[in-house]
């Protein structure tokens, strides 16, 4: 129970609150609280709900809901409560809740998956410290180590964030306005039986609307962290500082669950569990969204140009045209900040810029509620920078001296001005007998690329005692799709019949590619209609290696010139649809910043052939690109590498 001063201090949500002035509104935070405004603002609230349009998760991570800042165990009235959390946390699709006992984790606070929810143990140490620590083999937590967030930035605009992760960029008590107005209408309220029945009555009507009310925008707390993040990555989280202990008279005005739906920090990670969702939060990717407003899940926001996609977060390389994206579920007003500073701002669902400097934009999307407007979405910043030397060297094109090149053999007859994509290069590895086969099919987007660009491919995995074929194919638009198909079949056709006059062993045959090479091999493997022309059936080959592949072109009109418009004659062309069983095992890959859409695409291909009983591994590359995968493929550790090396046998 609460004395009237605290109480009227905690309703107005602010707890040692120097208040900032906040963005200019048409209502006053008491104003908020009257009935119509909280009627107006709930019919805002369904009107966003009823226009929300559900977005395809096509990138690396999936969106969880997370709850930073969940005091359970630090005083007697959190005592007991973690059931009322979990039960919370379950009722508002929060799927991470981080405790920040004062004082430290106590032994019987939650940590782990518990009935789908992840708890992860922290604590708050009274100095604006939030600090999440690593735990030895016993589950102690250790001294070092761990993730750190500065809080309460309003006592302590002056802290060194040396050592930290990043910052509360909005917390649930801190960003409370509080003004006369509202003041005295509590106090008043308070203090008339009539009033404040009607009072609570508004709030079990509208408690998303009344809790809210009170809650502004610190743009103080966003200088600090624009100025941090202008020198180092510095992530941005919400603390929800949730306590449930705001009761007076009978009612309780914080309960877990209204609180939880107030404020959000989304983690953008690959699984639930603590190692990704701890890694995805020191690298900031994340974004804060006040959920009630609308839920935010499928906004994205990440640069993009030829390298790939790089999400909240990221170093993104300044190549080319970067261009800055954002999507949101409704249509919001969206500004986009560079360095601190405004640079962009539109209204809709989609914000695109290019970047031309180099340095830290994050975007915010804002809502218009009963004529004014609030704030709806923070994310955390892309950081665009110059690329480095390393980023821009290529492998060598050199020949190991254990391997020899065999090129330009005609693997098919055709007109004159086809020829030169009608032929072959061989990377034998020397003194090597009945040597196990990849025919390795190049990227391009079926319109560009040719086997003299991959030689560093093809020395990698002849030096390791694989024969490796790289054939050249017609490129669209002028020969349009089923010609690179047809053409990659040949080749695998001529390599059966004469693969071993080179050494090459022909029950050992593998076929791989990357990006559209990725979707030939797995067409090829799949649909017997190419390798029939030849006498031959897919049994023949090995195992199947999709690098970033394409495997569905049935969803959007994507690479017109190559594949058309007509629905039934692009299913045709799509892997996905011509998964059976019996097909060869595959080892599929998708990068950590690949183009859009591939890592979606990855994931259901290789859950429909697992679904079929084929055999399939799904590899994630961390830190690469679209491109830079292939680059990295010549360097002695890489990833990428490793698993065609662990696919194939030599």
């Amino acid at each position: 129970m609460r004395t009237l001063a605290q109480f009227v201090a905690v309703l107005a949500f602010g707890y040692y609150v120097v208040a900032a002035e906040p963005p200019k509104s048409k209502w006053t935070a008491a104003q908020r609280l009257e009935t119509a405004r909280l009627q107006q603002t709930r019919e805002a609230v369904l009107s966003f709900e009823r226009a929300r349009k559900t977005l395809p998760n096509v990138g690396v991570y999936e969106d969880f809901r997370a709850v930073i800042h969940v005091h359970a165990e630090d005083s007697d009235h959190t005592k007991g409560t973690r059931p009322e959390v979990l039960a919370a946390a379950k009722k508002t699709g929060v799927r991470v809740v981080m405790w920040t006992d004062h004082r430290g984790p106590k032994p019987e606070t939650w940590r782990g998956l518990r009935d789908g929810v992840l708890f992860i143990a922290g604590s708050e140490d009274g100095n604006g410290v939030l600090r999440f620590p690593d735990y030895n083999a016993e589950g102690q937590p250790l001294a070092e180590g761990g993730l750190r967030f500065l809080s309460h930035i309003e006592e302590r605009y002056d802290a060194s964030s040396d050592g930290f992760a990043g910052m509360e960029i909005s917390n649930r008590h801190s960003d409370a306005v509080i003004d006369k107005s509202l003041q005295q209408y509590l106090l008043d309220a308070a203090t008339d039986p009539s009033r404040w029945r009607k009072l609570v009555e508004d709030f079990k009507t509208y408690p998303d609307e009344f809790f809210a009310a009170g809650t502004g925008y610190r743009a103080e707390f966003f200088s600090k962290w624009d100025q941090e993040t202008k020198q180092k990555p510095f992530a941005g989280i919400a603390a929800n500082d949730a306590h449930q202990n705001q009761v007076f008279q009978g009612t309780t005005f914080d309960p877990y669950e209204v609180s939880f739906r107030n404020l959000c920090t989304h983690i953008l990670a690959r699984e639930l569990t603590e190692p990704e969702i701890r890694q995805s939060l020191r690298e900031g990717h994340v974004y804060v969204s006040h959920d009630w407003l609308c839920d935010p899940t499928g906004f994205a926001f990440g640069a993009v140009n030829n390298l790939g996609v790089f999400s909240m977060g990221d170093a993104a390389p300044l190549l080319g045209t970067t261009r800055l994206v954002a999507v949101t579920p409704i249509a919001a007003k969206l500004r986009l900040f560079h360095n601190g500073a405004v640079v962009h701002e539109t209204e809709g669902t989609n914000l695109t810029f290019q970047a031309k400097t180099p340095g830290a934009y994050r975007v915010e999307a804002w809502l218009s509620v009963d004529e004014e407007d609030r704030p709806w979405i923070y994310s955390n910043p892309v950081y665009v920078k110059a690329p480095s030397l390393d980023m821009l060297a290529l492998p060598s094109m050199d020949i190991s001296p254990n391997v020899e090149v065999r090129r330009d053999l005609v693997y098919t007859d055709g007109p004159e001005d086809e020829s030169a994509k009608h032929k072959l290069d061989l990377y034998l590895p020397k003194e090597k007998k009945n040597a196990p086969v990849f025919v390795f099919i190049h990227g391009g987007a079926w319109r560009s690329g040719d086997r003299a660009q991959y030689v560093p491919i093809g020395n990698r995995f002849a030096k390791e005692g694989i024969l490796t074929v790289a054939p050249s194919y017609r490129l669209a638009p002028k020969f349009r799709h089923p010609a690179q198909i047809e053409d990659v079949a040949a080749a695998f056709a001529w390599v059966v019949r004469h693969i071993a006059e080179h050494g090459g062993d022909t029950n050992r045959i593998y076929i791989g590619g990357h990006s559209a090479g990725g979707h030939l091999a797995a067409l090829l493997a799949l649909d017997e209609r190419y390798l029939a022309k030849h006498q031959l059936t897919p049994k023949i080959i090995r195992g199947t290696i999709a690098l970033s592949g394409v495997y569905n072109l049935a969803v959007g009109e994507g690479q017109a010139s190559v594949f058309g418009n007509d629905p039934q004659f692009r299913r045709e062309a799509s892997p996905l649809f011509h998964v059976k069983a019996g097909s060869p095992p595959f080892l599929i890959s998708y990068c950590q910043w690949d183009y859009p859409t591939l890592p979606a695409q990855a994931r259901e291909f290789n859950a429909a052939l697992r679904k079929h009983g084929v055999p399939a591994d799904l590899l994630y590359v961390p830190r690469e690109s679209h491109i830079s995968e292939m680059i990295a493929v010549a360097k002695e550790n890489d990833v990428t590498a490793t698993a065609i090396l662990k696919f194939l046998p030599h």
